[in-house]
């Protein structure tokens, strides 16, 4: 198992990468300011389920064979465009006639929520290139096993993430709650949350290995 002093390391380490900008906590931002704090922190969770899975493909050597394929790589790649098209497409379309209460939305559309965190995070492939190239940096054969070490990594990777996203979540959604009270708000709203999407799919359409 990683060492006391590695393991800490590496969870500041993560923790600070999760602060920086980039696709999955942008997500979490616009979706908690749409939807309110509880359906950010269902997309939060969504997107740590991905990485469990991205961890176990790195732990089983899985992810070393996605990354080789650059045909399954342009493949994920294209559909997480097509799948944040789609949010976009349904953000500039939302209706904002009438105020939607964002805890009742999401107490309504909960499992969505997550769902949209799970696709969103499993359709990057960037995240299993990431994945393949960062844990393993922390790993020491010389303590062990390297895959139960990878295992340990990748959870405290995913704690990391789960509790600065959260913040984020709650944050933005408590804001986001306030903004809700104007149709114009919401409508401003929408039409952020929508090129963000776009943005979001231009850059992970023209992503390369």
């Amino acid at each position: 198992m990683p060492s006391l002093q590695t393991t800490l390391g590496f969870f500041l380490v993560s923790a600070l990468l999760a602060l920086s900008p980039g696709p999955d906590n942008v997500f979490v931002l616009v979706q908690s300011a749409l939807r309110g704090p509880r359906a950010g922190l269902l997309v939060v969770l969504g997107l740590c389920s991905g990485l469990v899975v991205h961890t176990a493909a790195v732990a089983l050597g899985l992810a070393a064979l996605f990354a080789a394929s650059a045909a399954a790589f342009t493949a994920l790649k294209w559909i997480g465009a097509a799948y944040l098209l789609y949010l976009a497409w349904g953000a500039f379309r939302a209706p904002v006639d009438a105020a939607v209460a964002p805890g009742a939305a999401a107490e309504a559309d909960g499992w969505r929520m997550y769902r949209r965190g799970v696709v969103m995070n499993l359709t990057n492939p960037k995240v299993v290139v990431f994945f393949l190239a960062f844990l393993p940096q922390f790993a020491d054969p010389a303590r062990g096993p390297v895959a139960p070490q990878l295992l340990v990594l990748g959870t405290v990777f995913i704690l990391a993430t789960l509790l600065v996203f959260g913040a984020i979540a709650v944050g933005s959604g408590l804001f986001g709650t306030l903004l809700q009270r104007s149709a114009r708000a919401r409508r401003a709203l929408n039409w952020l949350a929508g090129t963000v999407f776009v943005g979001l799919a231009a850059r992970l359409a023209t992503a390369q290995r």
